[in-house]
């Protein structure tokens, strides 16, 4: 019953876990089978494309047949984005309801305005797509939906067009994913700073649709503070300003409805970014406090200080146990000295293992940012009886957050369903929302009559000077229930 991920694209790779599955059986009271539970679909389902013969004529007239494609496995990719229960559950052991008809691969602003020139003459439905991250249900098909309909794939539209060093701003094609942006600003010696959980894969054109934030916003903003000017095709015309504006006070500014409009207004062809000098040193940390009220007032104190790091992150007991269960267990004298430091806070400092909390650092900046924040960090955690826990745990928590996709689909062969959601919460309700959400999932699994007990866990994952962003993940079994998935989304 150890797990080990395969390949070497994460620090967790090749390393053999053995208190993972245990962790899973103590958190959520079942046993976990080495053999699945549910078995995946050998087949996927997906019904006969819709077409519109006249669209498809002229299309054919006017592009190369590398275009686009009427083939099931990437019509069924682009039909669905990666919200555990409606879309990759389905996908995986049930079947979707919708899906689109045709993928088109753009790949430029020319071929974008010939498109929805297009659909608009033949009334066909475009559903642009990125990298097919989101989690909001922005990718299904709508049911009422009765026109063809065509998934927009960007992801050729993948190039740096340019890179003003010196008023610090990059022109980019909104197809180019963060992994991709960041490796060629890096070779220049930039960097955006945008770093959501998805970047290896989610696109730049994604992250303005979506309104995304990233792990390191403290430092370098959310989407919105990053964007400079956005370019958008729609069926009645393009969107533009003619340049980036550092700042103007005379009147509407565009392009701020363009943020989290997930495709419904058109298709975003290009964006330009502010950029940022790389940063001469970057450093990890963690602080252990007694339990998630102290850490909640730690990370207000922490705002109020205007020293927060690029990422800061406050996690429950439950998800450092999460976090934990995903290290492998240390041999030697590496394994003594972690015995000891565990000794040191439990029994010495006395932490309970049942209560304490984490918060987790990743600080970026030239030598003297870097010095002042650790600095700041350690004071604050003076204040609040907090422990510094040192650099491995932070660097761990930070990296965890990208395997979690890869953990929900083992657990999904054990009859196990889980999601994230995201609320932003004041500062006065934060213990609140984080006690009535678990007493009303404790009521909820009970009246369902689910087995084992219901997984509840919170982190803080951004700060805010009215509040937080607080990112809470649930999980419960479903052995012997029907179409667990739609019982999943009702509660």
């Amino acid at each position: 019953k150890s797990v080990t991920f395969t390949g070497n694209r994460y620090p967790v790779s090749g390393k053999k876990l053995t208190k993972f599955i245990p962790f899973v059986e103590e958190a959520l009271g079942v046993e976990f089978d080495i053999k699945p539970k549910v078995q995946e679909l050998e087949k996927k389902y997906i019904e006969q494309y819709n077409t519109n013969n006249d669209f498809i004529d002229e299309l054919k007239s006017l592009f190369e047949e590398d275009r686009f494609t009427f083939t099931d496995n990437e019509r069924l990719l682009h039909s669905h984005g990666q919200h555990s229960t409606d879309e990759v559950y389905k996908v995986l052991y049930n079947k979707l309801k919708n899906f689109t008809d045709l993928v088109f691969y753009v790949e430029d602003e020319e071929e974008a305005i010939q498109l929805i020139d297009l659909a608009k003459k033949h009334n066909v439905c475009l559903i642009p797509y990125g990298g097919g991250t989101n989690v909001t249900n922005a990718l299904r098909v709508p049911e009422e939906e009765k026109r063809m309909i065509v998934s927009v794939d960007t992801r050729r539209m993948n190039k740096i067009e340019s890179i003003d060093k010196k008023n610090l701003m990059a022109s980019v094609q909104a197809g180019i994913t963060g992994k991709k942006l960041e490796e060629g600003l890096n070779k220049a010696g930039f960097t955006a700073g945008h770093e959501p959980d998805s970047y290896e894969f989610s696109t730049v054109g994604g992250w303005i649709s979506t309104n995304a934030a990233g792990m390191k916003k403290h430092k370098y903003g959310n989407i919105e503070d990053i964007v400079q000017n956005i370019t958008m095709i729609t069926p009645s015309g393009v969107i533009n300003q003619i340049k980036p504006l550092t700042r103007a006070s005379i009147g509407i500014k565009t392009q701020n409805i363009l943020f989290g409009s997930e495709g419904n207004l058109g298709l975003i062809t290009k964006a330009t970014l502010k950029i940022h000098p790389l940063p001469k040193k970057s450093a990890y940390e963690s602080i252990i406090f007694h339990d998630w009220e102290k850490g909640v007032s730690f990370m207000q104190d922490l705002f109020q200080s205007n020293m927060v790091p690029a990422s800061a992150r406050l996690a429950d007991n439950l998800q450092i146990r999460f976090g934990s269960a995903l290290k492998e267990e240390k041999e030697g004298f590496s394994g003594t000295l972690d015995k000891l430091q565990k000794y040191f806070i439990f029994n010495i400092k006395g932490f309970d293992p049942e209560k304490f909390t984490a918060a987790t650092f990743k600080v970026e900046g030239s030598d003297l940012e870097v010095k002042h924040q650790l600095e700041n960090l350690k004071s604050l955690a003076k204040k609040h009886k907090g422990f510094i826990a040192g650099e491995s745990t932070g660097k761990s928590g930070y990296l965890a957050t990208m395997v979690i996709a890869y953990i929900r689909e083992l657990i999904f062969t054990q009859n196990i369903l889980g999601e994230t959601m995201e609320t932003s919460v004041p500062w006065s309700n934060i213990n609140q929302v984080k006690s009535e959400a678990y007493k009303l999932l404790i009521k909820l699994h009970k009246n369902y009559n689910l087995p084992g007990k219901p997984f509840f866990t919170s982190r803080i994952s951004k700060i805010y000077h009215t509040g937080v962003c607080m990112y809470n993940t649930i999980a419960m079994c479903f052995d012997g229930v029907e179409n667990p998935e739609d019982v999943f989304t009702e509660i």
